[in-house]
């Protein structure tokens, strides 16, 4: 008799309910612990095993345009993996100078949105409890609007005929309008604004976390508070720096719509590099393999970020 069948007498004696019950607790427990593994196959492992197969393509007139790994042909099967695809991203500076480019924006706007988030989640976190609510609000609710509309805001805002050159030639700052748009400036600023909730929200949290009294036992020891905020507050808020400084970092790499629309021609990133394989050269198992690089690359600041979480659960757990 299978173990998942109740015997006879069980719903006799009314004990099916009991028997129900247990066998929810005994494998409800093993589904719950199944299902983050299950979200990561499906969303994670599975699309990116589909990428590197394209990668390993070629390109073809088809639809889907590519040739496939595997042929079967006079009762035998044949595998052809095109490694020429990865070649192809070493003999073209193209690619290394939009992966370096990419790095590099990235980098300094998150570094952009750390000096800006900070004090904004200082500010926020150190508020009055009738006003932090509106505050957080405030951060939150620009994400609310469609994002493509936000960055064709922007182009108005930094367009030579401006609100901010209109602005700045209203007091007597400038005489000419200044070159903003269409610059690798206008990319920092669109992603510095897109993403600073992203930094905002986890330091904020962090901060809400604080055990002041070491503050102030910092205090009265005799360090002053520059020493204090550099010594205390943001070794126990490094948590949230961490965080924020990941979900900026991360996306930023791979940012397509700010760099075409804000940017100019040198504004080389990798998302522009794999609309342009993608839709205008229609050459797949390239794209697959710029993606597949990206993601590589990408993978270093996880496992670092893994890593110091593991280290604080230890400390903290």
């Amino acid at each position: 008799m299978s173990t998942l069948e109740p015997p006879a007498h069980v719903e006799k004696q009314g004990g099916f309910r009991l028997w129900l019950a247990r066998m929810q607790m005994k494998h409800g427990r093993k589904l719950v612990i199944a299902l983050p593994y299950v979200w990561l196959i499906l969303l994670f492992l599975l699309p990116f095993l589909i990428v590197f197969k394209i990668s390993l393509a070629e390109m073809a007139r088809a639809i889907p345009p590519y040739t496939g790994l595997m042929e079967w042909a006079d009762g035998q099967l044949s595998i052809t993996l095109n490694l020429g695809n990865y070649l192809q991203l070493t003999d073209d500076p193209l690619y290394f100078d939009a992966y370096l480019q990419s790095l590099q924006v990235a980098g300094i706007s998150t570094f952009c949105c750390l000096l800006l988030g900070y004090p904004l989640a200082w500010a926020v976190a150190h508020s009055k409890p009738s006003t932090r609510n509106i505050l957080l609000l405030l951060v939150i609710l620009p994400s609310w609007t469609s994002f493509l509309i936000r960055v064709y805001a922007w182009m108005g805002i930094l367009k030579n005929n401006g609100v901010l050159n209109n602005f700045l030639m209203w007091l007597g700052v400038i005489d000419q309008p200044l070159t903003i748009l269409h610059t690798n400036l206008a990319v920092y600023i669109g992603i510095v604004y897109a993403y600073l909730p992203f930094m905002v929200l986890p330091i904020y949290t962090a901060l809400t976390r604080i055990d002041y009294s070491l503050v102030e036992a910092s205090l009265d020891l005799g360090a002053r508070p520059l020493k204090t905020f550099f010594s205390v507050i943001v070794p126990l808020t490094k948590g949230g720096i961490i965080a924020g400084s990941m979900l900026v970092f991360i996306p930023a790499v791979g940012e397509f719509v700010i760099p075409e629309l804000l940017g100019g021609p040198d504004s080389i990133m990798i998302g522009r590099i794999l609309w342009q394989e993608f839709f205008n050269n229609r050459d797949w198992p390239v794209a697959s393999a710029v993606a597949i690089i990206m993601l590589l690359l990408l993978i270093v600041p996880i496992m670092w970020f893994h890593k110091h979480q593991q280290k604080s659960g230890e400390v903290h757990g």
